[in-house]
């Protein structure tokens, strides 16, 4: 079982930026692949980024050039770099994690609201 932790979310201008973390329990952090969804009241969950366990990182047109994700494994951390945040980005953000072959993502945080003003 892997537990997730998200902090780092609050309330930004257009235009700034925001970094977002995930602590992930457990000693196999290094084996996950990780990745970042949110989602907006009304709207269905989206995928924002995704960083397997060897480095291969996916991201949507939307965000692309825009976020970055990274890992720390002697932190067991994830981060989701925000830089030129528009409006349209504000969510509530999710880290999750799933094991490497397996399709979907098992393992999710509670979400950390991410709000964009304009």
């Amino acid at each position: 079982q892997v537990q997730l932790v998200e902090s780092g979310g609050g309330l930004v201008q257009a235009g700034g930026s925001l970094r977002l973390s995930c602590a992930a329990s457990g000693r196999t952090f290094s084996s996950l692949d990780m990745g970042w969804f949110r989602q907006a009241p009304g709207r269905e969950r989206e995928f924002v980024a995704s960083l397997s366990w060897n480095s291969k990182t996916y991201y949507p047109d939307s965000v692309k050039g825009r976020f970055t994700i990274s890992r720390d494994n002697a932190k067991n951390t994830v981060y989701l770099q925000m830089n030129s945040l528009k409006p349209e980005d504000t969510a509530v953000y999710y880290c999750a994690a799933k094991w490497v072959a397996v399709p979907e993502y098992d393992f999710w945080g509670q979400g950390t609201q991410v709000t964009v003003s304009s």
